[in-house]
């Protein structure tokens, strides 16, 4: 199993007393399989995602990523973690204007200590794949806002991260755009093998995902698990 949440509880500080973020949640998310969570404003979903993605840690319960435990980890192995095994999409692109978009990829590699010319042979292959093999030197002005997202997204798999977190991918589309960002994103998890979790505000979306989840007042309930959970991987 790819990412597992076990009873995660996170509050915060509010004045006298603590507001309950995310209350007793449990998420299972299979390899190859995109699981969508979606919920209003303030239910937890953001929460859920930073806990996840090992960037927050929960007042109690267990986050296993790729069959790591991550409660004993110290600061720097959480980060060797997340740079090795966690892929993560922003809500904005957040690309070096000054990098060309087989750059931005090259600085994640390059961050892992990959060889240079391995890195760079990898990122044009993840171009290709997220359909950009003909942008591969155009910088962010020089893209559209789709073509951006995809830029975003094949830098996040560059370091073949087990583990995928996509927040809110299509919020500066249109809905054309954004659905086909979601759909290759759908594709490029199941291909590739990855655990993914896409947080949403779009329902249109929930048809590509192999399971929506639910978030309100901190508490997550599956409503839909199309996908039998594959052995750990």
């Amino acid at each position: 199993m790819s990412l597992v949440l076990s009873d995660v509880t996170l509050t915060y500080p509010d004045g006298d007393t603590r507001l309950t973020a995310l209350d007793r949640v449990s998420l299972r998310v299979p390899p190859g399989s995109l699981t969508a969570v979606v919920g209003p404003s303030g239910s937890g979903k953001s929460s859920l995602l930073a806990v996840a993605a090992t960037l927050i840690r929960p007042d109690s319960g267990q986050v296993v990523v790729d069959g790591t435990d991550t409660a004993g980890l110290a600061p720097a192995a959480l980060t060797a973690l997340r740079r090795r095994s966690i892929g993560i999409v922003f809500q904005q692109p957040n690309l070096l204007a000054a990098l060309t978009a087989v750059e931005q990829l090259q600085v994640m590699a390059h961050l892992d200590g990959r060889p240079p010319r391995e890195a760079r042979a990898r990122a044009l292959d993840l171009l290709a794949a997220v359909g950009l093999s003909g942008q591969a030197g155009r910088r962010p002005g020089q893209l559209s806002g789709g073509q951006r997202q995809r830029v975003t997204i094949a830098r996040a798999l560059m370091n073949e991260p087990r583990v995928l977190l996509v927040d809110e991918p299509t919020s500066a589309l249109d809905h054309e755009r954004g659905a086909a960002v979601v759909e290759l994103l759908a594709a490029l998890v199941r291909e590739r093998g990855t655990a993914a979790v896409l947080v949403t505000h779009d329902r249109s979306h929930l048809a590509v995902a192999d399971q929506v989840a639910e978030v309100g007042d901190g508490r997550l309930r599956v409503v839909t698990a199309q996908v039998a959970a594959p052995a750990a991987g």
